[in-house]
Formats: structure tokens, C-alpha cells, sequence
């Protein structure tokens, strides 16, 4: 798609603004998860490229130089394609790495502060490092500019965030799962042939419930947005792919991603014995409702 350089320049002005509200609501655990770090990361990067941007673009006619470089409306529109390809290859590595932690906070004790926001960093870094060399090394990626001269040209091609609707459908198809489970668990309970029937009702029963738990707090909190995202995939509408990755969607991942490992998992005993806890969240409160004695049996 192509748009007017002022308009990704106020995109990118509107998203830095977002992103750093965002970072200054999570401000108390920010740094205690990955994402957090990350989120960090994000606002900082695209913070330095607006203000880049903003420069090359007061300086349009031609005057500005940088390393005996002469920076033009060339180099701004082929670092928004750059900036939108890096941002599309750290969609999938984000959600895996953002997975992976959660299930080692809920399963397993976590690490001190410290050494997790050590680890959050490296890994953080390395991220971008990665998928900065995967776009100039590795990928198909051929930049398209104009046949004009720096002083007319006006909008840059910009591709299409297309990990955005992959990860959306993959979240549509896990909720959807989640609710055939939770049906198929209620016609098993009524019609189940085994001796231990009141042992396995008890154990499917909790398990049920706190899934159900799970999905409430999830959809209670992000119904608005995930109607807004299934009306995103059925209209043919295109998200620039420099606007793809903010600290909003991170939220919305940081969510969903717990609310799949706590389903998965299931430390429903846990919980209630205050033996685990939830990963950090600044938008859904994780608060369950515990039957002990039903845990116990």
C-alpha cells in the first residue's frame, strides 16, 4: 500500500505516545517479564526512528548529511520498509519466547528478579539483532521507491502486517477449542462408564471450572478488541506493517498467553495453595475462586 510520508509520520507520533503510556501504566512490574522488557525495547526503537524521520523529512530538500551521506526521502522510505520487515519477522519469535516464559513462571519456581530481567535483556537483544540480520541476509526483501526525484515524492509503499491476522486466527481457533472442550466435558460427566465415575467428575469438574475461570477473566477484560480483530479479518483491510508491533498488542499477547499456559497447565492446586502465581498482567486480574475440598478429593 502506499501512504504519505506525513501520515506515517503521525502514525509513528501517535504509536510513541501510545507505547510510552502503555510502559508508564506497567511502570511497577515492567521489567519482571519479557514482554515487559521488550515493550521497553519497542518504545525506545520506535521513539529514535520517529524523531529520524521527523529530521529527514524538516530536512527534505536534500541538506541534511550523515556520514558523507546525503539523507533524503529515499533513505526515510526505505527505513519504514526496513522497520516494517523487522517488526513482521519478531511476531512469531515474541509469542514463542513470551509462551516459554509464562510456562516456567506457572510451572516451575521462578528466578530472582535480577537474574530474569538479566536474561529478559539478552534475549531481548538478541531478538533484534536476529531478525535485523534475517531481513538483510536471509529474506527476500528488495525495497520499492519511487522513480522520482527526493523533492517530489510524497508516500512511500508500505507492506501489510500479514502476522497480525496469523496470530489472531490462531486465537480465535484456540478459543474456539476451549469452548468445544469445555462442552464435550459436561456431556462426558453425565454419561461416563467407569467405576471411579465420582473421582473423575471431581477431577474434570475443576479442571472445567478453572478453565472457565480463565476464559472469563480473558474475555471480560478484551471482548471489545477481540470483536474489533474478528471484524479486522473479515473486512480487506491492510495494517502497515510499521504499525503492526506496539505495546497495545503486546498487552493483549501478554493476556492471551497466560490465559493459554494456565489452561494448558491447569494449576488450579497450586493456586489455591499459594504454591504458583500468575505472570504479571496490568489488565486482567487473575483471581480465581477455589473449591479445597473439592481439590483434595
Amino acid at each position: 500500500m502506499n501512504i504519505s510520508i506525513l501520515s506515517i509520520l503521525l502514525g509513528l507520533g501517535w504509536k510513541c505516545l501510545l507505547n510510552w503510556a502503555l510502559v508508564f501504566l506497567q511502570r511497577s512490574h515492567i521489567c519482571r517479564s519479557f514482554l515487559g522488557v521488550f515493550s521497553v525495547s519497542l518504545a525506545v526503537v520506535d521513539t529514535a526512528l520517529t524523531l529520524i524521520f521527523t529530521i529527514i523529512h524538516i530536512h527534505s530538500d536534500g541538506h541534511l548529511v550523515l556520514l558523507d551521506m546525503q539523507l533524503t526521502r529515499y533513505h526515510m522510505c526505505f527505513l519504514v520498509q526496513i522497520l516494517g520487515h523487522v517488526y513482521s519477522a519478531l511476531q512469531w519469535p515474541v509469542v514463542v519466547m513470551a509462551s516459554l516464559e509464562h510456562f516456567y513462571t506457572i510451572s516451575l519456581q521462578p528466578a530472582a528478579s535480577w537474574t530474569k530481567w538479566m536474561v529478559c535483556s539478552l534475549v531481548t537483544i538478541l531478538l533484534w539483532n536476529l531478525c535485523t540480520l534475517y531481513i538483510f541476509l536471509w529474506s527476500d526483501f528488495i525495497p520499492v521507491l519511487e522513480d522520482v526525484s527526493h523533492q517530489q515524492m510524497h508516500q512511500c509503499w508500505v507492506s501489510h502486517a500479514t502476522e497480525i491476522p496469523q496470530v489472531v486466527s490462531l486465537l480465535f481457533l484456540t478459543l474456539g477449542c476451549a469452548a468445544l472442550h469445555a462442552v464435550r466435558s459436561t456431556r462426558l460427566l453425565k454419561n461416563h462408564p467407569l467405576k471411579d465415575q465420582i473421582t473423575d467428575q471431581s477431577r474434570s469438574h475443576s479442571r472445567r471450572r478453572f478453565v472457565y475461570q480463565v476464559l472469563r477473566i480473558f474475555l471480560n477484560t478484551w471482548a471489545l478488541l477481540l470483536i474489533f480483530l474478528a471484524v479486522l479479518l473479515l473486512l480487506p483491510v491492510g495494517i502497515p506493517s510499521y504499525l503492526g508491533l506496539n505495546v497495545a498488542w503486546l498487552c493483549f499477547l501478554n493476556s492471551f498467553l497466560i490465559a493459554v499456559v494456565l489452561c494448558v497447565v491447569c494449576p488450579a492446586s497450586l493456586l489455591a495453595q499459594g504454591l504458583a502465581a500468575a505472570p504479571p498482567d496490568s489488565f486482567c486480574e487473575w483471581r480465581f475462586k477455589f473449591s479445597l475440598a473439592a481439590e483434595e478429593t
